[in-house]
């Protein structure tokens, strides 16, 4: 079972070129553009979500007396 997950999920340059063109079939090329700014525009929310959440952190964190 697990020798199929394995090649299953090998992915080669003609798997890649097919994926291509059945995006540009499906969307067109003018709203690709479109698509990959709004997944950018997403990509720049989550890191920035994820960033405040560990500047949240740091400052609940006790302050260590170091002079011991």
């Amino acid at each position: 079972m697990t020798d199929l997950f394995v090649l299953g999920a090998m992915v080669g340059p003609w798997q890649i070129a097919l994926i291509v063109i059945i995006i540009l079939l499906l969307f067109g090329g003018k709203k690709i553009p479109d698509l990959m700014r709004g997944l950018g525009e997403g990509i720049k929310e989550f890191k920035k979500a994820t960033n405040e959440k560990d500047d949240d952190n740091e400052e609940d964190k006790p302050i260590e007396d170091k002079s011991k």
